[in-house]
């Protein structure tokens, strides 16, 4: 057995799948605490809002259905359940909170679905997979916060429906940099392609020229 960690994961895993034909950009709950240093989910960067951003500028050119999805409980939290009960920051997401509402720059566009969820994961509870499969997405590109928490919950249920995964690196961003990285590895080892965004983007740009193309 190898000594390097990544030789010896990639000896073990090591395999891509690539991106799909048929994708939906899905930005997982990139709301204002995680970036105002005021709430103690403050991330001391605003890099993966503006990655998220700049890949959602290339995903709506290309067509590709844009997902955004927020955390939002009853102001009476019944619908917390054991995920509030634990993750004392959950607070900040009672319906009406000013550190839940939507980060600078990411206000929902008429044309976008907004999914909101009350546990970590993207698809637990909601319709997000009804959605998906009936329109016929086969893949999905995943970016947003936390990368440790909800971006991993939604990529190990994407990949579990069925969905080509891929999860943006730079889009994504969590609290210290251990969990973020550790989280990216073993993602990548399991579950999803990581890419990078330039990756993502040239993916998109791609499609986005095919689609000019076939109307010409």
């Amino acid at each position: 057995m190898s000594d390097d960690l990544t030789e010896n994961y990639k000896r073990a895993f090591g395999r891509r799948v690539g991106f799909g034909t048929k994708p939906a950009l899905i930005l997982i709950d990139l709301c204002r605490g995680y970036y105002d240093p005021a709430c103690d989910l403050y991330m001391g960067s605003n890099a993966s809002l503006e990655s998220a951003l700049r890949v959602r500028v290339a995903a709506s050119a290309a067509g590709v259905p844009v997902i955004l999805t927020n955390v939002v409980y009853h102001p009476s939290t019944i619908d917390g359940g054991r995920f509030f009960e634990k993750s004392k920051p959950l607070r900040y997401f009672i319906e009406g909170g000013e550190f839940g509402a939507w980060a600078d720059g990411l206000e929902p566009r008429r044309e976008e679905l907004v999914i909101s969820k009350q546990y970590p994961s993207a698809f637990f509870g909601t319709s997000l997979a009804s959605t998906l499969t009936a329109a016929g997405i086969d893949s999905v590109l995943l970016a947003g916060v936390s990368t440790s928490g909800c971006v991993r919950a939604t990529c190990v249920d994407a990949m579990s429906h069925g969905f080509r995964t891929a999860v943006v690196a730079d889009a994504c961003g969590d609290r210290h940099p251990d969990p973020h990285n550790a989280n990216l590895f073993d993602m990548d080892a399991k579950y999803a392609d990581v890419v990078s965004e330039e990756e993502a983007i040239t993916f998109l740009d791609g499609l986005s020229r095919t689609t000019a193309d076939s109307a010409t």
